[in-house]
C-alpha cells in the first residue's frame, strides 16, 4: 500500500512505461532508415547471426513492449478478488518496471547488432538476462498467489504453503542463475553455460513445487 502523500505506484510505473517507450521509439525511428533490408534476428552459440528477417521486425518488437506495458496496467483489474495483486502491490509494479527495462534493453541490443555488424549480441543478451534474473529474483519471494505472475504450477496454485515455499526457493535459484550467467557473459566463456544457468534457475522451482507438494501430501498436512 502507498503511504499518505506519496505517488501511487501505478503512476510511477506509467511514467517509466512512457519514458522507456518514447526513448525506444526515438531510437527505432532514428536508426530504421540506416538498417539493411534484412536484419539478423538470431545468433548461434558462437555469436554469429544465423537467421534474418525484414527490418520491420524491430517495429514488432516495439509493439510487443507496448503490449506488455499495457497488460501490466490492466491485469490487476482483471484478477479474481481472492487472487488480487493488491497483497503484493509494490512487488507487482517493481517487477513490471524491471520487465519493461529488460525489454527495452533487448530492443537496444538488437538494434545495435543490426546497425553494427560484428557486435556480440548473443553475449550482451545473456548478460542482460542475467541482470534481469538477479533483479527479479531478489523480490520473487514476496510474490503472492495470483494468476499472472510467478511460478504458477498446479501445485503452487492449489496450496498457499507450496506457493510460498516455492517462491522462496525460486528467489535463490533465479539470483544464482542470473549471477552465473552474468559471470559467463563477462568472462567470455561458452554461452551454453549461461543458458544452462538461466534455464536451471527458472526450471528448478517447477520441480521443487511438485516435490514439496507431494511431501506435504504424504505427511497429510496439505491445506487449500
Amino acid at each position: 500500500m502507498n503511504k499518505p502523500g506519496t505517488k501511487p505506484l501505478w503512476k510511477s510505473f506509467l511514467l517509466l512505461f512512457l519514458a522507456v517507450t518514447l526513448l525506444t521509439l526515438n531510437l527505432v525511428l532514428t536508426l530504421y532508415p540506416e538498417l539493411p533490408s534484412l536484419i539478423p534476428v538470431h545468433w548461434n552459440a558462437d555469436g554469429q547471426a544465423d537467421r534474418w528477417a525484414p527490418r520491420a521486425t524491430v517495429l514488432l518488437h516495439m509493439a510487443f513492449m507496448v503490449v506488455v506495458g499495457v497488460l501490466w496496467l490492466v491485469l490487476p483489474k482483471l484478477s479474481p478478488k481472492r487472487f488480487a495483486v493488491d497483497q503484493f502491490e509494490s512487488t507487482w509494479w517493481y517487477l513490471g518496471m524491471v520487465s519493461l527495462s529488460c525489454l527495452a534493453y533487448v530492443q537496444f541490443v538488437h538494434l545495435w547488432g543490426a546497425w553494427k555488424p560484428g557486435f556480440d549480441v548473443d553475449r550482451a543478451l545473456l548478460g542482460g538476462m542475467g541482470m534481469f534474473f538477479i533483479f527479479s529474483g531478489n523480490v520473487t519471494g514476496k510474490v503472492r498467489r495470483n494468476f499472472w505472475l510467478g511460478v504458477r504450477t498446479p501445485w503452487t496454485l492449489s496450496n498457499e504453503r507450496v506457493w510460498y515455499a516455492t517462491h522462496r526457493f525460486a528467489a535463490k535459484t533465479m539470483v544464482t542463475g542470473g549471477m552465473l550467467a552474468l559471470v559467463v557473459a563477462l568472462a567470455d566463456w561458452p554461452s551454453a553455460l549461461a543458458v544452462a544457468a538461466l534455464a536451471g534457475g527458472a526450471l528448478a522451482p517447477v520441480a521443487y513445487s511438485l516435490v514439496y507438494y507431494k511431501r506435504l501430501e504424504r505427511a497429510g498436512t496439505l491445506e487449500a
